[in-house]
Order: C-alpha cells, then structure tokens, then sequence
C-alpha cells in the first residue's frame, strides 16, 4: 500500500514538475513574441493583415495591435502625401517642336488594402503611368500653349492620373510640371520674336503719340487764330523764356501773313516799272 502511494505522489511531482516546466518554457518565449506579434503604428500609418493568406476586411492602426504569430502577415502603408519627380523626357509638341520637360507629382494613398491587393508596387505604378500620361499631354498641346497655359495642363494631367489610379486606392492631389527645356535654336527664334514684338509695339506707340501731338497741336493752332491778340501774347511769352536764358540771339517768328503782303507788294512795283 505505501508503495502505491509512494507511485502516486512521484507521478504528481513529475506531472507538477512538467506543467512548472511548459509554463517556465512558454514565460521565455513571451519576449520573443512579442517583437513578432505585437505592433505599434503610428497616427499616419496603416497596416494591410493577411491572415493565412487571406486579407482581413479592416486595416490596422493607429496604435497597438496583436498578431497571431506564425498565422498573420501584414503590410505596412503610409499615408501621408509622397511625390515623384518625373525625370526630364524628350517630348514633342502638337507644332512639332521637340523640349524636354519634367514634373513633380504629389499623391497619397486613400485605400491600404487596394494599394496593397490591386497592384505589386503603387509609388512605381503611379510613377510610370504619370511619365506616359505627360507625354500624351504635351503632345496634345501646342509650344505656346505649354508655356502660357500650365495650370489647364497639370489640370489635365492630374485628372487622367486621378482616374487611373483611383482603382489602385491612390489619390493624386496635384501635377506641376517644374520646367521646359528648348533647343538653343528655338531660344535664339524666340528671343528674335520677342524682340521684333517689342520694336512693334515701341513704333507703334511712338506713331500713336505723334498721332495725338498733331490733333492737339490742331486744335490749339485753331483756338489761336481765331484772335490776332493771341498770337501777339504767344510771341511775347516766347521772347520772356528766351531772354531769361540770357542769349545773345533772339529768333524773332515773323507772321507768314507778312510775308505774302511783302511778295504782293514786290509784284506790283515790278508791274509798275514795266
């Protein structure tokens, strides 16, 4: 009988004694699974769950979540705004002139699980799509429209971005192409045609100014000789500012009226010698 007992009480030490070591085996691998399983994310991040191979509905995040170890996989996504500087491409435009542009894009992802599911990299994806989309763009305007009208054309680029990758769950917030680069022979033509616009507008405005000298000088000459006093009074004031310039010539305006008197008069002595 006590050696019955004495079985017993080895066999519930030795069960004791496994259940203390399983608990003291799995109290060391609390520290291990904790850097697997556990996950914090911030207030700008999201995180995409597979769970054996199959994504759950909702994202992760912000805050401090639990994985399953060995069951769940996850992505991690952000989602604050990130550009992509489109590199200078030769492009030709609608008039056949060939420039290099480039552009910036600024975008954000809207949905993590179809930025994850739906496509293999987006930045890459949205990049490539936007180096063709400037492409056919440019090519659809013509060199004046390219450099006077950007706004209408990132417009235009970043409507067909944002309807393309609006199936990947990217939202493109904007397109500014940064610069356009031409030829050294368009630069020196279109300098030679801003300089010939300008000697346009300069004669043009000189002829406008001559233009409208003359009507005034009309209208005061017809004022003027309306009353022989006034031209008295005109002839002095010009031999005041004259005389204060202390010359010693004076330039005396003789009436032209004076002058076909004295010719009449030379006529008739002639006819009288006659």
């Amino acid at each position: 009988m006590e050696d019955r007992m004495d079985e017993e009480d080895s066999f519930c030490t030795s069960v004791v004694r496994g259940i203390c070591i399983a608990f003291s085996v799995l109290i060391s691998f609390i520290p291990i699974t904790w850097f697997i399983a556990i996950r914090v994310f911030e207030q700008y991040e999201r995180g995409v769950v597979f769970r054996l191979g199959k994504v759950l509905k909702e994202p992760k995040g912000p805050g401090i979540f639990y994985f399953l170890p060995f069951v769940d996989t996850y992505k991690n996504v952000d989602l604050r705004i990130m550009t992509i500087d489109v590199l200078p491409q030769e492009m030709m435009t609608k008039d056949s002139v060939t420039c290099s542009v480039n552009a910036v894009i600024y975008f954000r992802v809207r949905d993590p699980i179809k930025a994850i599911v739906q496509v293999e990299n987006y930045i890459s994806a949205t990049g490539q799509f936007a180096q063709t989309t400037l492409r056919s763009v440019v090519g659809e305007n013509e060199l004046d429209s390219l450099l006077s009208k950007r706004e209408m054309i990132n417009a235009r680029i970043t409507e067909i971005l944002e309807k393309q990758t609006n199936a990947w769950g990217v939202h493109v917030t904007t397109v500014e192409i940064k610069d356009v680069i031409l030829p050294q022979q368009m630069q020196r033509a279109m300098a030679s045609q801003a300089e010939a616009e300008r000697e346009r507008r300069a004669k043009v405005i000189s002829a406008e100014g001559e233009q409208q000298a003359a009507k005034t000088l009309l209208e005061a000459a017809t004022q003027m000789t309306k009353n022989e006093t006034t031209m008295q009074l005109r002839y002095l004031q010009t031999l005041t500012q004259i005389s204060t310039e202390q010359n010693q010539t004076i330039v005396f305006p003789l009436p032209v009226e004076a002058l076909a008197l004295l010719t009449g008069y030379g006529k008739r002595q002639e006819e009288k010698k006659e």
